[in-house]
């Protein structure tokens, strides 16, 4: 049975504590200009109002009403460019592409076979020298390449290491 993350959301602010360290190093090095993110799995919006606060437009499709009800109050406290949106990724369909799709521990959630139908759906939203930031157990990363390598697109691993694997489009 699936954690109920709704649930958590629903009593616990911040349920999840700080962003992820290694996506807010990939995002203080950025050169400044603003850029379209997609934070799949983005919950109450640890990475999404993180990298909104360094001046990006963010989108982030959660599975849960609350967590999304927490990221939009968060985002409109603040004024930042950031649009909730309560969707299963499974079937969810971005609307146009993204410099960059982060995806922080969701992909392994799903089944394998669903991962890796959620992922190669993904690929198409990613911009011409965009990036694909994923975070997720170690043993799924060489599944999310081979996924990758199928597409009818060229990318790059940039960074490859236990549990992360950051692609840029070429």
């Amino acid at each position: 049975m699936a954690y109920d993350y709704d649930k958590l959301y629903s009593k616990t602010p911040d349920a999840l504590g700080r962003p992820t360290e290694t996506f807010t190093r990939f995002f203080d090095r950025l050169d400044g200009r603003p850029i379209r993110v997609l934070d799949v799995g983005c919950g109450q919006g640890r990475d999404a109002l993180f990298i909104a606060r360094q001046g990006h437009v963010v989108v982030g499709v959660d599975l849960s009403p609350h967590g999304i009800r927490d990221l939009e109050a968060a985002a409109q406290r603040e004024d930042l460019p950031v649009e909730g949106v309560v969707a299963d990724i499974t079937s969810y369909q971005p609307d146009g592409v993204f410099d960059v799709i982060l995806i922080d521990r969701t992909l392994h959630m799903l089944t394998r076979s669903a991962r890796h139908d959620v992922l190669a759906r993904l690929l198409d939203h990613v911009a011409d020298q965009g990036w694909l930031l994923i975070a997720d157990e170690p043993s799924n990363i060489t599944g999310f390449e081979r996924t990758i390598d199928a597409h009818d697109t060229a990318w790059a691993v940039e960074v490859r290491q236990s549990g992360y694997l950051f692609m840029r489009r070429n």
